[in-house]
């Protein structure tokens, strides 16, 4: 039941050794192709590991620990957060949960709107307590030594740590696995969640309800199935052999910068290269969590525990957002197959998977939006 502060460290030792590997790097040859169709092209590999090397600022360590951190133990693991309380008592307790390639690190813009409103310029009355958790094996929490962290586990301790911390009822926020885990957290302790928002809704298309597509479901249809045939590689690796994928990554940092910059270059609301939604340096603040962490096989087994998605009903009261370069974009009355009591649902104009880190100002207008409007 202790809640003990914590304190991100990354050594100057762990800063040399990556400069010495980035240095010592041995480069394939380019693609056969001018473009991203083959992965990651040769010439922004080489400048992404150059800058992270002689130009990136590694004072990460210090903008998380601007924020509260805490850890506590929880079914025997330990299990890191941002604790952000704000200075309105009555603020709306939220928990918000990352995914993969993600971080807490993604939410770190948001914690000040969100917690402060005032302080921004809003209305006090929008205010949130935010607790925002590292997965079990990513980030500043602890791997999992054994198998049984499913989606499910997960929700459970985050309902155990928004408890200890005195919250009694809470709203639930995620995108990506974040999502999977906030929808999870609705089926299995209902009666403690206020509402529940994601910016990724998983739902399955239904034609005998809903019959034929309309010409925009019929586009996201079309993309997921692109999706399927040749974004998803990721994704099986990780589901099926975290271990192998985890030497690579945990050895190169070269390796582990284009495992992720690749789904910040396909995901992210960009003119054509990533730097046009993230800069490098927040681009290599996200990447820098996995290499100084050593998390990539670990983070990588979330896909291995939970190789069947749960897309049962979610009955509490619901938000989504949509972003248009979200992987998944159902429609309405899509995504009112599964959220049964679905509140708030808005199209935005800009941004892509990782919301907070590409819109901040967007995705905290989102939640405010959306609780706003359950008073």
């Amino acid at each position: 039941m202790v809640i003990e502060p914590y304190e991100v460290r990354i050594p100057e030792s762990a800063i040399t050794d990556l400069r010495a590997r980035l240095r010592g790097t041995r480069w394939p040859e380019p693609a056969t192709v001018d473009d991203w169709e083959q992965g990651v092209p040769l010439g922004f590999a080489r400048e992404l590991c150059r800058y992270w090397a002689e130009d990136y600022d590694f004072g990460l360590a210090g903008r998380v620990n601007s924020f509260p951190n805490f850890k506590t133990t929880v079914d025997g693991l330990g299990i890191h957060f941002l604790h952000v309380r704000s200075p309105e008592p009555d603020a709306t307790p939220l928990v918000l949960t990352h995914g993969w390639p993600g971080s807490v690190v993604e939410f770190l813009e948001v914690l000040g709107p969100l917690t402060d409103p005032r302080a921004y310029g809003g209305d006090p009355a929008d205010a949130f307590h935010v607790v925002a958790p590292s997965l079990p094996g990513f980030g500043w929490s602890d791997k999992p030594p054994v198998t049984g962290w499913t989606v499910e586990r997960i929700a459970r301790a985050w309902d155990e740590v928004m408890g200890r911390l005195g919250y009694e009822r809470y709203v639930a926020q995620g995108g990506d696995w974040g999502s999977a885990v906030t929808n999870t957290l609705a089926k299995v302790v209902p009666e403690r969640l206020i509402a529940v928002h994601v910016n990724m809704a998983g739902v399955v298309y239904d034609e005998g309800v809903l019959g034929a597509p309309t010409p925009a479901e019929k586009k996201t249809i079309g993309d997921l199935v692109r999706f399927r045939a040749v974004g998803s590689a990721y994704a099986q690796q990780q589901a099926t052999r975290p271990q192998t994928i985890g030497y690579g990554l945990t050895d190169s940092p070269a390796a582990q910068a284009a495992w992720i910059a690749e789904k910040f270059w396909e995901w992210t609301d960009n003119d054509g290269s990533p730097e046009s939604a993230l800069s490098w340096r927040r681009m290599l603040d996200a990447i820098s969590v996995y290499w100084f962490t050593a998390t990539a096989a670990s983070s990588a087994r979330i896909y291995w525990e939970n190789k069947e998605r749960d897309l049962s009903e979610v009955a509490v009261p619901s938000g989504i957002s949509i972003f248009p370069r979200e992987i998944i974009r159902p429609s309405r009355r899509w995504a009112e197959l599964r959220y049964t009591d679905l509140r708030w649902y808005e199209e935005l104009p800009k941004g892509g998977h990782f919301a907070a880190f590409e819109q901040p100002e967007a995705f905290v207008g989102q939640l405010r939006g959306f609780i706003r409007s359950l008073r």
